[in-house]
């Protein structure tokens, strides 16, 4: 019996994908196991693999298609000799579908509407005139009566090319009216401020167009989202860093005959974790009505890829060595980097950290990444004039900001939290208890 191969969902949250590969081709013959297909996520590209054996008679979806929803028939397996059935039955279904759109009687529906008086009757409901507040304004500064206009926007609406039209001598009428519904795109201009579609775009100038990844849609989506209904409260610090890179250096000795070598950022991710768990006010997520607080630090560390942006996960990293979490991170960044990610490596998390000191950022606010509650923006680390010991002196410091979710986390909580992560990294030898 023919068996449907469908678009898998290869993560929890995953909607629709893009078939990007195909790794067989029609009349393959495939076991349990063999990879069938390369799908592109919106974090990540996956291997698809077969799960029954038999030969691929027909591939549906061909690779490069957008959009995918998930439990989309994209191929049909069969044994020996079922090769012709789901086909018939594939193009069965298909026709339908191409089918509905020929009885469209979209020649005859303009011939009504064009001798109705599309822009006089909708011009006013009641007592008053439907213009836009820009129209109203041109039209009181250049005396013109409204009640004399027709307009050209949608229902009838005067809109500033009516008014300056009006003001310029030039009649409005009916026909008028008609050929600018022709072409919409003419009256649309002025009303252009009220949209939150993108603005016309000089494309006289050199340019290309790329298309955007499931990944970008993704972050845009997202970050969208964050900044709309995220309240966020943002507490920048200075720490100082001469006795984390002192005792970074010497961990590094240790750790060489070993192979690991630690980096700035591991050590803080460490530091993260444990003030998450002495402050577990901020490691948290709100919903709504509810208010979820972790007893394990899961961090989320945002590498940049080609394409975008992805957070693999350092789970527990209050309770890991800093040893364990540099080879751990060092994983997770090749795989990020070659698209290896599983989804359990990059999904989930309770707060994040964004480091773009090695860029020379000194500081920045980063986006809550939903439904976190926090996420900590680390700039460089920088020699600057510091008040040591009561004198002015040259010390290493860099700034860190917290973005803090204010709906769950007040501001002394962030504030505490920034302070205990700020007595870490200045006496990190608390990070190796």
């Amino acid at each position: 019996m023919p068996i449907e191969i469908k678009m898998p969902a290869l993560s929890p949250t995953m909607e629709e994908g893009t078939l990007a590969k195909w790794l067989i081709k029609a009349g393959d013959t495939v076991s349990s196991g063999d990879l069938m297909a390369e799908i592109e996520t919106d974090k990540a590209t996956m291997e698809f693999e077969a799960v029954d054996e038999g030969v691929i008679s027909e591939i549906l979806v061909a690779e490069g298609t957008d959009n995918v929803k998930v439990g989309t028939v994209i191929a049909i397996l069969t044994q020996e000799g079922e090769a012709a059935a789901p086909k018939a039955a594939s193009k069965a279904e298909a026709a339908p579908s191409e089918a509905k759109p020929e009885p469209t009687p979209a020649p005859v529906a303009p011939a009504p509407a064009a001798a109705a008086p599309v822009a006089v009757a909708p011009i006013a409901t009641g007592d008053r005139i439907k213009a836009s507040p820009l129209a109203r304004r041109i039209a009181a500064a250049k005396s013109v009566d409204l009640a004399t206009l027709t307009g050209t926007g949608p229902n009838g609406r005067i809109i500033k090319a009516d008014v300056e039209a009006a003001g310029s001598g030039t009649a409005a009428s009916a026909p008028a009216a008609t050929s600018v519904k022709a072409a919409p795109a003419a009256p649309a201009a002025p009303e252009a401020p009220r949209s939150t579609a993108p603005v016309a775009w000089d494309d006289t100038i050199p340019h290309q167009i790329d298309k955007l990844s499931n990944m970008r849609k993704t972050i845009a989506r997202r970050l969208t989202e964050a900044k709309s209904t995220i309240p966020h409260i943002y507490l920048t610090v200075d720490i100082r860093l001469d006795a984390l890179l002192k005792l970074r250096g010497e961990l590094n000795k240790a750790l060489e005959p070993r192979g690991v070598k630690l980096s700035v950022n591991d050590l803080l991710i460490k530091a993260l974790g444990v003030a998450l768990i002495q402050v577990p006010k901020c490691n948290v997520t709100f919903l709504g009505d509810q208010l979820v607080t972790y007893s394990r630090a899961d961090i989320a560390v945002a590498v940049s890829i080609p394409g975008g942006l992805i957070t693999p996960i350092i789970k527990d990293a209050a309770n890991k060595s800093m040893s364990a979490i540099a080879t751990e991170m060092k994983g997770l960044a090749a795989r990020a980097k070659d698209g290896k990610l599983q989804p359990a490596e990059y999904q989930g998390g309770t707060a994040s950290i964004s480091n773009m000191g090695m860029f020379g950022i000194k500081a920045f606010d980063a986006v809550i990444n939903p439904p976190q509650g926090m996420i900590l923006a680390v700039g460089a680390g920088e020699q600057r004039p510091y008040v040591i010991d009561g004198a002015l002196g040259i010390a290493t410091v860099m700034s860190v900001t917290g973005s803090f979710d204010h709906r769950a986390i007040d501001g002394a909580d962030g504030a505490q939290l920034m302070q205990a992560l700020k007595a870490l990294v200045e006496n990190p030898l608390g990070l190796l208890a």
